[in-house]
């Protein structure tokens, strides 16, 4: 089980953007921290009013993002568009090569996390999904948003094109618990709030854990609840 505290990951700033990297990205390379499993990019960005990234290409990506605070406005040279707040999950299949804006139109900063793991197979049509799990989450369950994992081919709420990984929420009222996934590689990210993780003890918002070979630890909301950001994956 490796720890990582919020204010030990790379970051970007600028006017109009403040980005957290849990991995290498951009300008800050660290040959010892490229991913984990199957999970190459985890940003945490705020994003303020009025702007936005423009225009940009990839490639051969799951990108799967998820609001946390406001609304992001999603355009694409496949024609898709969409607007993602809390609540709605959003992937975006790169494939054989797409276009993509993300700007915040609204009135205030958009804080969202966005995840980027490898697909199945290269070269694949581009395509786009988002569906609305707001409802699914508040039972304080860990709810498969966002897979490829053959045991979500029915449950998930979108699908991604990579058969060993999977991405579940859960927003807890204090004191609540779920049990973590058993699996090879587990990366829990605490999104909002505080936890207790088994084996580890404390970690608030933006914490994140790295687990190899999980056997279903516990988390527990602290006292002013939670949320949690959970991938499970098999390589």
């Amino acid at each position: 089980m490796d720890i990582r505290r919020a204010d030990d990951r790379f970051r970007t700033t600028s006017g109009w953007l403040d980005s957290h990297h849990s991995f290498s990205f951009g300008p800050y390379y660290d040959p010892a921290n490229v991913g984990f499993g199957l999970l190459v990019v985890h940003n945490d960005e705020v994003v303020a009013p009025g702007t936005g990234f423009d225009t940009h290409p990839h490639q051969d990506l799951e990108i799967v993002t998820w609001v946390l605070r406001g609304a992001l406005v999603h355009q694409d040279s496949e024609g898709h568009s969409g607007i993602v707040y809390p609540g709605l999950a959003q992937r975006m299949s790169a494939g054989s090569g797409i276009q993509h804006s993300e700007r915040n139109d609204a009135g205030e900063p958009v804080r969202y996390v966005q995840m980027w793991v490898r697909p199945d197979e290269l070269d694949l049509d581009p395509s786009y999904q988002q569906a609305e799990v707001g409802d699914s989450l508040a039972g304080g369950d860990l709810v498969p948003i966002a897979s490829g994992l053959p045991k979500h081919a029915d449950t998930a709420a979108i699908r991604i094109n990579q058969s060993k990984a999977g991405l579940y929420a859960a927003r807890l009222a204090p004191g609540q618990a779920v049990q973590l996934p058993t699996a090879p590689y587990v990366h829990l990210f605490v999104a909002l709030g505080t936890i207790l993780l088994e084996g580890a003890g404390s970690l608030g918002t933006a914490d994140a854990a790295r687990l190899v070979a999980a056997d279903g630890q516990r988390v527990t909301a602290g006292p002013g609840g939670a949320e949690v950001l959970v991938w499970e994956m098999l390589a």
